[in-house]
């Protein structure tokens, strides 16, 4: 039984569309959603040091990104929201070993500064590598 879902969330419509999917499970299963925003540093900063105001910003637009998420979700659904710095695949895929999580909800495609190559890159490697059942939704 799906009792918590893992949404992770970047702002792009991919994630929105997993957010309406998550939000009609939850209801459905009476389930907790786990939004996480992952700040991808390793697309910020290849070998140069990340200033704090760099840092901040990126805090700043990830707290944006999940207050829009939260708000999205009926009232009544249980919901908390999560941010986390460092590459996206691994931290979703830790995130997810260590937080309860029946199910993982997320897009196809997000906001990748390479698109055409590294589209849904992402998604597919949690596909592949989570231990929990993975829902991309398109």
């Amino acid at each position: 039984m799906v009792k918590n879902i893992l949404v992770p969330v970047d702002g792009s419509e991919g994630s929105d569309r997993a957010i309406g999917e998550a939000a009609e499970l939850a209801k459905a299963c009476d389930a907790k959603v786990n939004f996480l925003y992952v700040a991808n540093i390793n697309q910020l900063a290849i070998n140069a040091c990340l200033s704090d105001a760099i840092l901040d910003a990126v805090t700043k637009a990830g707290n944006v990104i999940l207050d829009r998420a939260m708000e999205m979700l009926p009232a009544e659904v249980e919901k908390e929201a999560f941010s986390e710095t460092g590459s996206p695949a691994v931290v979703i895929l830790d995130f997810a070993e260590n937080h309860p999580t029946d199910l993982i909800v997320m897009g196809s495609r997000g906001l990748g500064v390479v698109k055409g190559v590294l589209l849904g890159s992402v998604s597919q490697y949690i596909v592949e590598q989570s231990k929990c059942p993975v829902l991309v939704v398109k």
